[in-house]
């Protein structure tokens, strides 16, 4: 058994419902139950009645999910996606060369530091690395050790 339902043109209604609402017209809902009630609605004072029973309403807006965003930023926490095609900008963007420069120079000097303080080399060595390390001389630690053992050796053999 089909039950024919009249259709009516409520496109009139729902502009004068968004304008009223302050909304789009798709976001315009209307009670189905209540489509009869609406269609007579021909006034601004009408539809704001109907929106007062609550028989017309606005739908809630649509937000943008930040589902995906978040499962990147968990992923991004772990240290993942920093490969090449993730990279934009120069190498030195990322790490500028003086904070490179920063974290070089100070393990140098603590590595003098104790150097000294071990008495394994003297005071004279100590100034003289510690100057070819502000010069830029070495470029990490095992480097500066290697002239370091070598200075100790030449001492020693003399």
């Amino acid at each position: 058994m089909f039950i024919l339902v009249r259709c009516m043109n409520l496109r009139y209604q729902k502009r004068l419902a968004a304008k009223v609402l302050k909304c789009g017209e798709n976001r315009v809902w209307m009670d189905p139950d209540a489509l009869e009630e609406i269609a007579e609605a021909i006034t601004t004072e009408d539809i704001r009645r109907l929106i007062r029973e609550g028989k017309i309403t606005a739908l809630q807006k649509q937000g943008v999910s930040r589902a995906r965003a978040k499962v990147i930023l968990k992923q991004k926490k772990k240290g993942r996606r920093k490969g090449q095609g993730s990279r934009k900008g120069k190498k030195t963007a990322r790490m500028p060369r003086k904070e490179q420069w920063m974290i070089r120079i100070r393990a140098l000097r603590k590595l003098l530091r104790e150097l000294r303080e071990e008495g394994k080399i003297t005071k004279t060595e100590y100034r003289k690395l510690y100057m070819a390390a502000k010069g830029g001389q070495f470029r990490s630690k095992a480097h500066l050790l290697q002239r370091a053992i070598k200075m100790i050796e030449e001492r020693e053999r003399e």
